[in-house]
């Protein structure tokens, strides 16, 4: 397809307004159930519609809803390319930030507000470059599916999950899909720029441990004590030492961090230490440190009901991740941590994901990075937590982190990511439309 410079005015003008219009509408997903995304739905529909588009909203549960849409490609042959985005957001107290989250404001060049980072920039950049798709009558090689979903910040029940399992005929002939946490400037300092892009994501592996024992009173000696029972679990677990685990996406991160700092490491040699490279990498190392392990966090407690009296039982909640084909070392590691006193299972669990980093998917994002950032440096990574990119994986959907973002130096990306004052530069979304167009256009 020859070069159109579809990324025009209107485009840059679009993503900016339609950032802070979204963030506008108060999203936030707090768990259980309690959210509302159809205003934000209702938005993006109303406008992929007057793309010449025919989105379709569903819901499993009233106001959560999904919206999806295909654009034909011009070869009906190739494999379709699912993007995807969600609309909710975790929330955010006002007191804690500068500007009010849900402001959308816009100064000195920044937007700032809840979902700036995660993730209505992406879900404006998808829009701003399908309206400029049909202003200029261009279409993709590919079809290309758009899915803005509910519930991503959840359990994706209502969201990925059930268009996965319920209308898993609107993704037909996907087969690959793009979506959050990817192709954003990471600073690794003395001036070099990193752009990861996501090939890979930790399974998810949220417990519930609950102690049982004996209730009685405060003041009586108890030796089946169910919250010491549970603590003594809770801080096993919590100073549990992990072994390194490297998957392939991970033993790419590491030989090519390694490079860009001047080291020859060889991830499959004798005695390799992966800790000891880390601490040659610079501030590069956050990249790879939370996905050479699995991990399990505590964090949350439930126990009694009054001072003086010794409960019955008492719960406890742990934040677990698994490295890509770790999930039977992950459980047997769990028994022998809670021991006979505390029972787990699964609050929540979600599959490990691998991407391929030799694929021609791989090498047309990092081109289309490269094109804009020809100074920076492309390298594969794994994330750390999850996307949807787990649920449409069920549909053999392979999914790779890509929102495009350039950055500047000081505003640390990953540290907005439910953080307060969260904010994304406006030459960072006009970057990013660029990348995707030309990215989307040449897949």
């Amino acid at each position: 397809m020859a070069e159109v410079e579809t990324a025009d005015r209107t485009a840059l003008e679009e993503v900016v307004a339609f950032t802070s219009e979204l963030i506008r509408i108060d999203t936030s997903n707090r768990g259980g159930g309690d959210c509302r995304e159809r205003p934000a739905a209702e938005y993006v529909a109303e406008r992929l519609a007057a793309a010449g588009l025919e989105p379709r909203m569903l819901e499993r549960t009233k106001g959560r809803t999904n919206v999806v849409a295909r654009i034909e490609g011009t070869d009906p042959s190739s494999d379709a390319l699912l993007v995807h985005g969600h609309l909710d957001v975790v929330p955010a107290e006002a007191a804690d930030w500068s500007v009010h989250p849900f402001s959308g404001e816009v100064q000195d060049g920044v937007v700032w507000g809840r979902g700036a980072i995660d993730m209505k920039n992406m879900d404006a950049m998808v829009l701003a470059v399908v309206r400029a798709w049909a202003r200029h009558g261009v279409r993709p090689r590919r079809d290309i599916v758009i899915a803005y979903t509910a519930d991503e910040e959840a359990s994706a029940v209502d969201g990925a999950g059930f268009l996965a399992d319920r209308h898993p005929e609107l993704f037909e002939g996907c087969t690959e899909g793009i979506s959050e946490s990817g192709a954003v400037t990471f600073h690794a300092g003395q001036g070099m720029e990193i752009y990861p892009i996501g090939a890979g994501e930790r399974g998810t592996a949220w417990l519930k441990l609950t102690a049982r024992g004996r209730a009685g009173h405060g003041s009586k000696v108890n030796r089946a004590n169910a919250v010491s029972r549970l603590a003594a679990a809770i801080v096993r677990i919590g100073e549990h030492e992990w072994p390194v685990r490297i998957t392939p996406t991970v033993r790419a991160s590491l030989v090519e961090l390694a490079a860009l700092h001047g080291i020859d490491a060889d991830p499959d040699a004798e005695g390799f230490d992966a800790d000891e490279l880390l601490g040659k990498l610079g501030p590069a190392a956050a990249l790879i440190e939370p996905v050479i392990r699995s991990s399990a966090n505590p964090t949350m407690l439930e126990a009694g009901y009054k001072v003086n009296v010794i409960p019955g039982s008492a719960t406890a909640y742990v934040d677990g991740r698994i490295v890509p084909g770790g999930e039977a070392e992950f459980r047997t590691t769990m028994d022998m941590l809670t021991g006979p006193d505390v029972d787990w299972d699964f609050h929540h669990g979600e599959v490990a994901l691998q991407a391929p980093v030799d694929s021609p998917t791989y090498r047309k994002l990092r081109a289309a990075v490269e094109r804009f950032a020809p100074e920076g440096h492309v390298v594969p990574y794994s994330m750390s937590g999850g996307t949807d990119a787990k649920q449409f994986s069920r549909l053999g959907i392979t999914g790779y982190g890509f929102a495009p973002l350039r950055m500047p130096a000081g505003l640390d990306y990953q540290a907005l990511f439910h953080g307060v004052d969260e904010r994304v530069p406006v030459a960072a979304l006009h970057f990013g439309v660029r990348v995707l167009d030309h990215y989307l256009r040449s897949a």
